[in-house]
């Protein structure tokens, strides 16, 4: 599979043609950023870890018949995946009271929910990701009506799946965020799934194991991400 021509550089990933128009390869880059791009960073083994956090995870979901864009692992910090054509909202999932919902609410972290709290943003940098529910999504023709039901239903199973499999390895997995795609009538799981794109903590002591480390100064950032991946089996 021949890489070829730069397709899209976002924050922290780098997206690449190929010889095959329904493949493409994603680069995972040291940078990281914060509060759409307003805070940036270059942390050393960053791509490298993300990448081989990410495989693992969705190669777990797929043994689990969660349909994904993964393929395969092509080096350290590339992976090749399907070409999906991409809906532009975010599925949340919340299992604990942080972030932007607790801001929202005006109630402190760390609060267990009594279910799991779904929830779906619009993906736009420039309008700060804004929260939106299943009436924006089908309004505006993001997606329809059994994609919205489709997002939901494989999102909260992929919480049942991944909060035991954190759990086993001592994390809490406190919220998380999926991106889907189109890909020949059908719609897949794609994006990522690393501690980028979630909150983990671990279950003990609650000590921030995510971005949140970068978010909040903590440090260590790097060196958490790869805590969880030895916690959890992953081969570095």
């Amino acid at each position: 599979m021949d890489k070829r021509a730069e397709l899209y550089r976002g924050k922290a990933k780098t997206v690449f043609a190929t010889d095959d128009p329904t493949r493409l390869v994603i680069e995972y880059r040291d940078d990281t950023s914060a509060f759409d791009g307003a805070k940036v960073a270059q942390l050393a083994g960053k791509g490298e870890t993300n990448n081989r956090f990410n495989a693992a995870v969705m190669q777990r979901l797929a043994a689990e018949g969660v349909e994904t864009h993964f393929e395969k692992l092509l080096g350290p910090t590339t992976s090749l995946v399907k070409k999906l054509d991409m809906v532009p909202v975010e599925c949340v999932v919340r299992n604990r009271l942080a972030g932007s919902l607790a801001k929202r609410l005006g109630r402190d972290e760390g609060e267990e929910l009594k279910q799991p709290v779904f929830e779906f943003f619009y993906k736009s940098d420039a309008l700060h990701d804004p929260f939106i529910n299943d009436d924006h999504v089908r309004a505006f023709g993001w997606a329809t009506n059994l994609e919205v039901e489709v997002m939901r239903t494989i999102t909260l199973r992929v919480n049942t799946l991944l909060k035991e499999a954190f759990a086993h390895a001592g994390i809490l997995l406190v919220d998380f965020k999926l991106e889907f795609g189109r890909f020949e009538g059908r719609l897949l799981l794609g994006d990522e799934f690393s501690p980028d794109g979630c909150r983990l903590w671990d279950a003990k002591t609650l000590e921030k194991l995510d971005k949140d480390r970068f978010r909040r100064d903590l440090g260590g950032v790097v060196e958490a991400y790869q805590e969880v991946a030895r916690r959890l089996g992953v081969a570095l």
